[in-house]
């Protein structure tokens, strides 16, 4: 399971024009799913992504989660962040788990997010998605369980 974090002061993420979800200051999750990925993998990417220290503190040093700040956390389902881009021009997404199974894992997340920490906001599963953003810094992390 792969988590694209950015840090950002605020995000949105628009389906068929009816905004889905939106945060103010926290932390906007792009989600792939491979594979071998179950519960076990969602909970610790889950686990890392509320306890990663990317927030500053007072004095100005990245020392505060989003646990901490109590930001609000934005979860969007991305199945080309597992692609497999080392060969040739053209992505492969043969490690991507099937649709089923990233929507099932994802939904899993998303609700353990949800009993975890508030506010968590999220895009749809599988849908068109645009995804608005004010990144923080910038400050963007690839997270990898």
């Amino acid at each position: 399971m792969k988590g694209l974090i950015q840090r950002v002061r605020h995000a949105s993420v628009t389906v068929d024009g009816e905004i889905t979800g939106a945060i103010d200051n926290g932390i906007l999750l792009l989600l792939g799913v491979e594979k071998e990925d179950d519960e076990a993998s969602a909970d610790k990417l889950l686990k890392k992504v509320l306890n990663y220290r990317i927030f500053a503190d007072a004095d100005d040093k990245m020392n505060l989660s989003l646990t901490d700040t109590g930001g609000g956390l934005l979860v969007v389902s991305q199945f080309t962040l597992v692609a497999d881009t080392r060969k040739g021009l053209r992505p492969s997404f043969s490690s991507g788990a099937s649709p089923a199974e990233g929507e099932r894992l994802y939904n899993y997340f998303v609700e353990q997010a949800q009993s975890q920490h508030n506010p968590v906001a999220t895009g749809r599963f599988g849908a068109d998605m645009k995804v608005e953003l004010l990144n923080d810094g910038p400050v963007t992390f690839l997270l990898e369980v």
